[in-house]
């Protein structure tokens, strides 16, 4: 057998070197970048197709609890129709008008489209849930530029969260009725 050991400052002087290679090897690839013979790297996901339907407007679906959204966006003066009536109407509360104009924020398009919204089934919480989502979605068939950051606001995934059902000899979904001792 041969005697192959090393000690600690021969195995730091071979890392080293590799590094000093690793360098160099970047180096002489960033200079043949600059050189314009190498493509750039460039890694992105491809952009999406601008989804229109013949009037020009994008359509989506929206979702949250049993609320339903259909959503046509079209470029206007940001004006928000819910079932027929204006967004103030439809949702009195302020709190559900800043949740649908949430995207418009995001994307920095307040006031730029017009939104004409059916929502059906659940209640108004979940209704402007739905409205929201489809917007979202809506907007990133509009301008597929905007995906990224909708998408890193979390406004393209659809809200999941819903009512657990009542489960049987149990006061509630999971509260169990009064225990008595007596």
């Amino acid at each position: 057998m041969s005697d192959n050991r090393q000690s600690l400052s021969d195995l730091g002087a071979a890392l080293g070197q590799q590094r000093e290679a690793a360098v160099a090897q970047s180096d002489a690839s960033a200079d043949a970048y600059m050189a314009g013979s190498i493509d750039a790297p460039v890694q992105r996901a491809p952009l999406r197709e601008q989804e229109l339907d013949k009037q020009g407007r994008a359509y989506a679906t929206g979702r949250r609890k049993d609320a339903v959204a259909r959503v046509w966006l079209k470029p206007g003066s940001g004006k928000i129709t819910i079932n027929g009536r204006d967004q103030e109407v439809y949702f009195a509360r302020p709190s559900l008008r800043l949740v649908i104009n949430q995207v418009f924020g995001v994307t920095e398009r307040e006031g730029q489209y017009d939104v004409v919204v059916t929502v059906k089934g659940g209640g108004l919480s979940g209704q402007a849930g739905a409205v929201k989502h489809g917007i979202s979605q809506a907007i990133t068939k509009y301008e597929p530029i905007l995906r990224a950051p909708v998408k890193a606001a979390g406004f393209l995934t659809r809200d999941s969260r819903a009512v657990e059902r009542k489960k049987y000899g149990r006061a509630k979904a999971r509260r169990s009725f009064q225990f008595s001792k007596r």
